[in-house]
């Protein structure tokens, strides 16, 4: 334009905020008065010497009380961004500042099977399959497990369930394991597919999921893993998972004040174990259904939980893990849909980094490869969403406004031949046919289109495959896992 402007602001985004700068700095001096005055119950004798000699006051065995400047430290010393490659080393996923990425969720102990419709237990090849369905969908960024496999040892079934999806996706993988030697062994396999040790703390493509226990505890096995992932530079989640009015208190503001003392409390173990590992700030908070007593994945209160929790990681300059794409139905229905299309949106609105559990119904019990299909569809709409407006003297249109003039058309203009793809967002599943096309195409509706894509992918796509040599050390490292749990003298 030919004219100046001053003090003109632009929104490259639409925005949300659920807390104000000063709420959320009044919930992190109260996290700080429970860390000092409460504490928590520390479970490993390794982390409280730690503790202790950084200046926390332990009382018994395991009660800790955490000083603000431990918290300060742990602060400024964790990484502000974690970037994340694909198993091949091509860095695709970067948490940091408000940028938004969607994953599955893991360990559900059934699935929605596809071409039955039965819920039935997982078996290993589902998470396989789930793998390489995610790899195929463009909106879907990284995987997790989605199911927790039944029909291999359960000593080793988090070996067998990481090395599903090390094979079928190439995509980024959080991970969960038993223990401190299960988490070993699922490093030393991604070292064998990535190439070496080095490759992989320059290029990390896993990442650790682990807990602590609500409220205020953590424990050993929790512990053992979060101290082997500051060593060997894996970027760990460290996420409770609390119930409004169950295991925190029944309002928002005291769960999110929970939820932050357990983070927090976890961030300066981590950083007192080595000073710049990885961390990634967890959130998992709902309510506890007064009705049905389960933890809700479709509540709007978890939406607004979700959405404090990544303006208090924001505050904190880390990244945030957060909850979206799931929901409370039992199968893949309108209620799906509305659940799954409101927390995407609100992830994605409030900036949280990575998100997690696309693909999840019936409350996080079950996995459907359906869902997730139709979650992929759902974040594409999202994306366009946050593409807001663009403002410019070309979009205002204000030459070919006058141009078309009264009772004009636009068209046949050639402004709308340039402009109208990036201005539209084109759905694939989501049917805006005239009544007539759609019942001459077999009046199917979304969830029949879905499925039909979920069947297509399985028979047809090829996700890229590591060499014959990689699978082979994969499959040595399982089978030594399996021999030592067995006893057996060539675990020796």
């Amino acid at each position: 334009m030919a004219f100046a402007r001053s003090n003109f602001v632009t929104n490259s985004t639409p925005q949300l905020r659920v807390l104000s700068d000063t709420q959320i700095y009044e919930i992190y001096l109260t996290v700080l008065e429970v860390l000092e005055r409460t504490g928590v119950e520390v479970f490993d004798q390794e982390c409280l010497d730690l503790l202790a000699g950084a200046g926390a006051r332990v009382e018994g065995k395991k009660r800790v009380r955490i000083p603000s400047y431990l918290v300060e430290d742990a602060l400024k010393s964790a990484p502000r961004r974690v970037a994340l490659s694909t198993r091949d080393g091509e860095r695709k996923v970067f948490l940091e500042d408000s940028k938004v990425y969607f994953g599955t969720g893991s360990d559900c102990p059934y699935i929605l099977d596809s071409f039955t419709g039965e819920r039935r237990t997982v078996l290993k090849q589902d998470v396989a399959k789930g793998a390489l369905i995610a790899d195929s969908l463009p909106n879907i960024d990284f995987f997790m497990s989605l199911g927790l496999v039944s029909d291999v040892p359960a000593a080793v079934s988090d070996r067998h369930q990481f090395q599903a999806m090390l094979l079928n996706t190439r995509k980024p993988i959080v991970f969960t394991a038993h223990d401190e030697a299960g988490m070993a062994d699922i490093i030393e396999m991604t070292v064998v597919a990535v190439g070496s040790k080095e490759k992989l703390r320059n290029n990390p493509s896993i990442v650790l999921y682990a807990e602590p226990t609500s409220p205020l505890q953590h424990s050993q096995t929790a512990l053992r893993k979060l101290l082997l992932a500051a060593d060997e530079s894996i970027p760990m989640i460290y996420t409770p998972g609390h119930t409004a009015g169950g295991t925190a208190p029944v309002t928002l503001a005291g769960t999110l004040v929970l939820n932050n003392a357990e983070v927090l409390s976890g961030l300066v173990i981590s950083q007192l174990r080595k000073r710049g590992a990885p961390f990634i700030c967890g959130g998992l908070p709902t309510i506890l259904d007064m009705k049905t007593a389960i933890f809700s994945y479709g509540a709007p209160e978890m939406h607004l939980l979700s959405a404090a929790s990544s303006e208090m990681a924001h505050y904190y300059r880390l990244p945030v893990f957060s909850t979206a794409g799931c929901t409370d139905s039992k199968v893949v229905d309108q209620q799906a849909a509305i659940e799954s299309a409101l927390s995407c949106l609100m992830a994605a609105l409030s900036g949280a980094n990575l998100v997690h559990d696309v693909g999840y119904v019936e409350s996080g019990m079950t996995g459907s490869y359906d869902m997730l299909v139709m979650g992929n569809e759902v974040i594409a709409m999202v994306k366009r969403i946050m593409g807001g407006m663009e403002l410019s003297e070309e979009t205002l249109a204000l030459e070919v406004i006058d141009k078309v003039g009264p009772g004009g058309g636009f068209l046949q203009e050639k402004h709308t031949l340039t402009h109208f793809k990036k201005e539209q967002w084109a759905p694939e599943f989501m049917d805006r046919s005239s009544y007539e096309k759609w019942h001459q195409a077999g009046a199917k509706t979304m969830g029949q289109r879905v499925n039909e894509k979920v069947k297509r992918i399985l028979a047809e796509y090829q996700p890229k495959s590591i060499s014959p040599e990689q699978v082979k050390g994969i499959d040595a490292i399982l089978a030594r896992a399996e021999a030592k749990r067995r006893g057996s003298p060539e675990a020796m």
